[in-house]
């Protein structure tokens, strides 16, 4: 394994549809020769995502069951206590998980008690020889900087799709507003993790178009999930069809191309794929996933399953911090006081019809 093999920041949308449309074999067999240069071919990461705080999301996302204008079976519950996400990743550790992925159903963290809650998490789990990372929206720099000084291992903020086609999904944040909290991070020694979903009803031009954004930043995502969307009844996205497990090959095997020393997650969708799909997926780059039977609120095979499917494949289960070193933490008293900030992030204004008939649809409901 080399990690001298050159990354290229201005790739274009037009050179990424080219590989995309490669035939598959041809496809496979360029993404696993790029794969082999830099990483361990039989080595996966293996992260556990748990939800925080649940629900009540003011965002619109049309694909997610979380925000609170939409009419779904996903419970809210308040933010965890820091015993409770003690607990679960010691239970994620046990079942070989490296990295706990912490998700809390919040627009932008809000200085304050709550955020100093998540803060004495990430010194925690980092205190468990555990990689961290949140996904907690979008963050200030001096935010950004308390978490890196708790011990933040990674930030996880996906762009979910192309600039052009975000408009299409989320109204009620703008998609500068995410290349923002990743220039915040970056600014810390936190690794990011950004990625985006397939299935939402884009085109192949947004799916080459979410990767320029993704590779064009420099450096280049540490970590980049692709995500199958998981079509939960009441969101807007309901009636969208499963992505075809060969969009997902091609999509995990672009990635790799793309981004060479960038881990490629596979991530939600996985409960669909047949071993032999995720397999593939494998083959084709992708050396990460989350364990556990749900990501957030949606479904994910056992851990059980996993295990079986990493040894017929020959998998071993990646150790944390191979990759970067393990941070510090500082203790909280000694930590960068927060600024009582109260940043206007952009709020676009338009609006989206299928977001909109599913919000009146629950007001139909609840009526």
């Amino acid at each position: 394994m080399s990690s001298n093999i050159p990354t290229k920041h201005d790739w274009t949308r037009e050179e990424i549809m080219e590989i995309y449309n490669t035939p598959l074999m041809d496809l496979l067999y360029r993404a696993a020769s790029v794969h082999r240069q830099v990483h361990d071919p039989n080595q996966v990461q293996v992260s556990t995502l748990l939800s925080i705080k649940t629900g009540g999301c003011p965002e619109d996302c049309g694909y997610c069951p979380q925000a609170a204008r939409y009419h779904t079976d996903v419970e809210g519950n308040d933010l965890m206590s820091v015993q409770q996400v003690k607990a679960q990743a010691l239970r994620a550790k046990s079942a070989g998980s490296s990295r706990v992925c912490m998700g809390a159903a919040w627009r932008n963290v809000r200085d304050g008690e709550e955020f100093d809650q998540v803060l004495e998490m990430v010194r925690t789990i980092n205190g468990l020889d555990m990689e961290v990372c949140c996904t907690l929206g979008m963050i200030t720099e001096n935010q950004a900087k308390r978490l890196a000084e708790a011990g933040l291992y990674a930030y996880n903020h996906n762009l979910d799709t192309s600039e052009e086609y975000y408009k299409e999904v989320i109204s009620t944040r703008g998609y500068e507003d995410r290349l923002q909290t990743i220039e915040n991070v970056r600014k810390t020694n936190v690794t990011v993790c950004s990625g985006g979903i397939i299935g939402m009803g884009e085109s192949l031009e947004d799916r080459a178009g979410m990767l320029v954004s993704l590779s064009t930043l420099n450096p280049q995502p540490e970590s980049v999930p692709i995500n199958s969307l998981v079509a939960v009844e009441g969101t807007p996205m309901e009636e969208q069809k499963p992505v075809d497990i060969w969009e997902m090959i091609r999509m995990v095997a672009t990635t790799r191309i793309v981004m060479p020393k960038t881990q490629v997650r596979l991530s939600a969708g996985r409960t669909e794929m047949s071993a032999e799909g995720q397999a593939m997926c494998f083959f084709a780059g992708a050396n990460s996933i989350f364990a556990g039977d749900k990501l957030l609120t949606t479904p994910n095979p056992d851990v059980n399953e996993d295990k079986a499917l990493f040894k017929a494949l020959g998998i071993d289960m990646q150790a944390p911090f191979e990759k970067h070193p393990q941070p510090e933490s500082k203790p909280a008293e000694e930590s960068t006081p927060a600024l009582g900030e109260k940043p206007k992030w952009s709020r676009p204004g338009h609006s989206i019809a299928r977001n909109e008939e599913a919000r009146i649809t629950k007001k139909t409901i609840e009526s």
